[in-house]
């Protein structure tokens, strides 16, 4: 009975008050304060009066608007930016935006406009983007031009417009991006093209229309930055009307679902003899004639994208792409690197063979004619190397970055990397790495800066495994495991001194030695989630200092106050989704946490674990009263009375068996 007696007491008096402080209901969300306000989707008909006037940045998309006055923006005349995605809106009457002066972008996204005055935009001086996507156009002559002259971007994607053709009137010097994605547009005319003389450099976007015909001329002596004619069927037609044209970027792909495309042949690419085209993209069409001349109008190409071209081989002489610089050929069916024939592309600089759909032979020597080959990207292919990678890249001596992630198994010997002393990034992620020797295979890659060893299940407890990298600024380890789940004082971190990022999320992780960092002085950001780390392995961070530190996903419960001064040098702090105590056993942290909400992410998911009562309470809504109540004191009085009367009869107990053994 007496303990159970004493529990009582101890709990009466140490008991604490925890209650929820409810915050008031702000609709907006305030991103920053008195500048960015979110009001999306609140099922509103106007403005809240509690939106400041010195509001710039306002999402004010979903919600009911079904007509734009003059006073509906009025007083919110330091607007930047505003988005209006699917408010209903069908009337924007005159001078709806005329206090507006400073708006930047305007956001009309899928509203069913019916009607918009002459004026509507009027006032807007210094409007540059302007997205009328879904709005149910059918004519360029429904757009009020007024006070359109600074306009950059104007989308009209989604619509039911036939002609390109601007009005007279409507201002074309400052435009750089015109988009009519998914319209009915089937015919280019002279006419058409005549409206944007004045726009130079301009990117135009026809994707999803399938252009049926172009006017003979109608390009002539035009000059565009980029030019979309994705999902156009027959290509010929493009061909022959961009005749005498100057473009940086033509974008003739096709998309999955369309099945009535016309296969290239050589005969249809002889249109590019005619026209100047920096970059071309060609995805999803397949060659029907593939052969050495296939390619001779590519003389003065610089981009070439042959993603999901069904091609197989490359012809193993091909006639005018010595000027070619990048070469995609992604998600194709080559067997081994040698049959891209890489000899035909000197200039090269950029290759590209992600996500091949067989399985890729590295082969021996394939790329030695490409030495001037900076970035290449062989991810997502299969490729199995148990002795990799100096025979198969022999001669990439300028290559800086490497990406051989999502493969299958690359067995490294020492200075596995030789050939490619330059490289300055390496992504082995997803790919079992076999390290066959007891030194490191990255050791003279001397200029390396990024090295991607996520998922490659390696033998953390090889302590050289890093040697020989002074640059290394950024190493990602996440999803490897470390032996009994302790990084300890001596690891293979010790070796790459100028680490500024690392990242060892994922690794089964339960404790850090204190001095396991202790070489890296360099710190600042560091990634140590979805472990099960407890707050005890903070103290391995006590010498850095302006770090963003992620510890989302551990097993912290109770950070003492000596830990306290470690988190206050941080920068950033990221402890969601831990079992947080929210009793006054962590009263310290939770005091301190409120003091500085500035430094942590995601406060929506630091929620309480402890008590049941508090059971996913975000701790900015708890407060607690941890000492000593009234009823406490009473009761710590009554309870000592009572200990002394024990004591005092204990004592006189005793000396009376004293005696009476005497």
């Amino acid at each position: 009975m007496a303990p159970h007696v004493s529990c009582f007491f101890l709990a009466v008096m140490f008991s604490a008050i925890c209650e929820v402080i409810a915050s008031s209901d702000q609709m907006c969300i305030e991103k920053e304060a008195n500048r960015t306000y979110n009001c999306e989707n609140l099922g509103l008909n106007e403005i809240p009066d509690t939106l400041p006037n010195t509001t710039e940045y306002l999402e004010f998309s979903f919600n009911f608007l079904p007509a734009v006055q003059n006073t509906t923006f009025g007083r919110l005349i330091n607007l930047i930016f505003l988005d209006l995605t699917r408010c209903q809106i069908n009337w924007i009457h005159g001078d709806a935006f005329q206090s507006q002066h400073q708006l930047n972008t305007l956001i009309l996204t899928g509203n069913p406009l019916i009607f918009m005055a002459e004026t509507a935009l009027h006032g807007l001086t210094s409007l540059k983007h302007l997205s009328l996507i879904q709005t149910g156009i059918s004519s360029l002559e429904f757009i009020p031009a007024h006070n359109l002259k600074n306009v950059e971007s104007l989308y009209l994607g989604s619509n039911h417009i036939s002609s390109i053709k601007l009005p007279k009137d409507f201002p074309t010097e400052n435009l750089k991006v015109l988009n009519f994605q998914n319209n009915a547009i089937h015919y280019l005319s002279r006419e058409d093209m005549n409206s944007l003389k004045q726009a130079a450099n301009l990117s135009l976007n026809l994707n999803g229309n399938n252009i049926k015909g172009i006017e003979p001329g109608a390009f002539h002596s035009t000059v565009f930055q980029s030019l979309n004619f994705g999902g156009t069927l027959n290509l010929s037609v493009i061909f022959s009307g961009l005749q005498n044209s100057t473009i940086q970027s033509l974008w003739l792909g096709t998309f999955e679902d369309t099945d009535d495309n016309q296969d290239l042949t050589s005969a249809m690419l002889e249109g590019l003899c005619e026209m100047s085209v920096e970059s071309i993209n060609l995805q999803k069409h397949r060659f029907s004639d593939l052969s050495s001349t296939t390619f001779r109008c590519f003389t003065r190409l610089q981009e070439l994208v042959l993603t999901s071209t069904h091609l197989g081989e490359l012809p193993s002489t091909i006639e005018g792409m010595s000027s070619l610089k990048k070469l995609v050929l992604n998600v194709n069916s080559f067997d081994q690197l040698c049959q891209i024939s890489a000899a035909n592309f000197p200039s090269l600089t950029h290759l590209s063979i992600k996500g091949n759909i067989k399985k890729l032979d590295l082969g021996v020597g394939c790329l030695e004619k490409t030495e001037n080959l900076q970035k290449l990207d062989l991810s997502h292919s299969s490729i199995e190397a148990p002795n990799c990678c100096n025979l198969q890249f022999t001669n990439l001596v300028h290559l800086q970055n490497l990406n051989l992630s999502y493969n299958e198994l690359l067995g490294l010997q020492t200075e596995a990397f030789k050939a490619c002393p330059e490289l300055e990034l390496l992504d082995l992620a997803f790919t079992r790495l076999q390290v066959n020797a007891l030194q490191s295979p990255f050791q003279n890659l001397h200029s390396l800066q990024v090295l991607n060893l996520s998922h490659c299940l390696l033998d953390t407890s090889n302590q050289r495994l890093l040697e020989g990298l002074p640059g290394l600024q950024n190493l990602n380890l996440q999803g490897n495991h470390f032996q009994d789940g302790s990084l300890l004082k001596t690891n293979l971190l010790h070796t790459v001194t100028s680490l500024e990022i690392l990242v060892l999320s994922s690794c089964d992780l339960l404790a850090i030695d204190k001095q396991a960092f202790h070489s890296l002085g360099k710190l600042s950001h560091v990634d140590l989630s979805y472990n099960s780390l407890t707050s005890s392995s903070i103290d391995a961070l006590s010498h850095l200092k302006g770090t963003y530190l992620n510890l989302a996903a551990n097993a912290i419960s109770v950070i003492p106050f000596h830990l306290l001064p470690i988190l206050s040098q941080q920068n950033t702090i990221n402890l969601s989704h831990n079992p947080l105590d929210c009793t006054c056993s962590n009263i310290h942290f939770l005091t301190w946490y409120k003091e500085n909400l500035q430094k942590f992410e995601d406060l929506e998911e630091m929620v309480c674990a402890y008590p049941p009562s508090l059971r996913g309470v975000q701790l900015s809504s708890v407060t607690l009263s941890c000492e000593i109540t009234a009823v406490g004191i009473f009761f710590l009085v009554v309870l000592l009375f009572l200990l002394a009367i024990l004591l005092i009869f204990a004592i006189k107990f005793f000396l009376r068996w004293k005696y009476q053994h005497i």
